[in-house]
């Protein structure tokens, strides 16, 4: 696959514009993607977000029940690209196996809104999911936050901040890939730097494009690993992958959170690169890590499997 993506001539995205990375990041994530999983019930509506609405995408598994647990799913893209379309997939992929109503949200794109705009429109839609969870048919007292790279940045940071505000209460974490900080460059950054897709000069590039100046990069907000106090967090599931130049700061989060009193589970999927939960048409772990995810919803929640034609 990677070989096939170099030999297709595509330009990097970090050497677009961000209307092009766009475009060029949603075709690809199509001709990757496996085929969707099916829900009962997907609408779309707005959530008040503290510059104006935002998207929001409500995806209702068959056989759910009476309130289910909510996941608030915040997609991956660099903080750039990425919307809801792109990470359609995963979402139904993740409701269908669990079953749990999953809300995808949009959150405001650098470079046009920078830091700490997505972080703002993301605890901002989870507080609001979670007063309204009673009319989206959720227990309120059953949510999650997850997402990947980007969006695990923005799952993580909301915990975080959901602890410090008192509310609203998390049951739990899904980060996937996450980017858990920008101020030190790890040594999976360096070794895998080319060659398996995510590249350190596309990371710096996220890093200009995201934050206002490099004094951000150590605001807990944007790298939650300088947080300092990990206690009194929600349990937490982490992916990472082994050809990931993420993978040692996903990992770092992983261990800061099970010394502080977490429980935490970490699978490194050793054979991957930053981004397969998206290519579930080429690569058979995409698939496995949406069954994981949902596998361990379920016995948080202490939910049966699901029994699926």
């Amino acid at each position: 696959m990677i070989e096939r993506l170099a030999a297709s001539g595509a330009p990097p995205l970090h050497t677009l514009t961000p209307d092009e990375a766009r475009r060029a990041y949603r075709a690809s994530r199509a001709a990757l993607a496996a085929a969707p999983a099916r829900v009962e019930e997907i609408r779309e509506f707005s959530i008040p977000g503290p510059a104006g609405s935002l998207r929001a995408r409500l995806y209702r598994p068959g056989g759910a029940g009476s309130a289910p647990p909510g996941l608030v799913y915040f997609h991956g893209g660099g903080f750039i690209y990425g919307d809801l379309d792109t990470h359609d997939v995963v979402c139904r992929g993740i409701a269908h196996s669990t079953p749990c109503i999953v809300v995808s949200v949009d959150y405001r794109l650098a470079p046009e809104h920078r830091f700490p705009a997505a972080v703002e429109d993301a605890f901002a839609a989870t507080a609001w999911i979670a007063a309204n969870g009673a009319a989206l048919g959720i227990d309120p007292a059953r949510l999650v936050v997850a997402g990947d790279s980007a969006g695990g940045n923005l799952a993580a940071v909301t915990a975080l901040m959901a602890r410090d505000a008192g509310g609203p209460a998390l049951s739990m974490q899904v980060l996937v890939y996450p980017t858990t900080d920008f101020a030190e460059e790890t040594a999976s950054i360096a070794r895998f730097a080319e060659g398996y897709l995510l590249t350190r000069e596309s990371i710096r590039w996220v890093k200009r494009s995201y934050l206002r100046d490099e004094r951000d990069a150590f605001d807990w907000r944007a790298s939650p690993v300088r947080a300092g106090d990990f206690s009194r967090m929600p349990a937490a599931y982490i992916i990472t992958a082994g050809f990931d130049p993420l993978r040692d700061e996903g990992g770092a989060y992983a261990d800061l959170l099970a010394k502080a009193g977490t429980a935490v589970t970490h699978e490194c999927f050793e054979g991957q690169v930053h981004g397969f939960l998206l290519m579930g048409a080429d690569v058979a772990a995409a698939g496995h890590a949406v069954e994981r995810i949902a596998q361990m919803l379920r016995m948080h929640f202490g939910i049966a499997p699901r029994l699926r034609p």
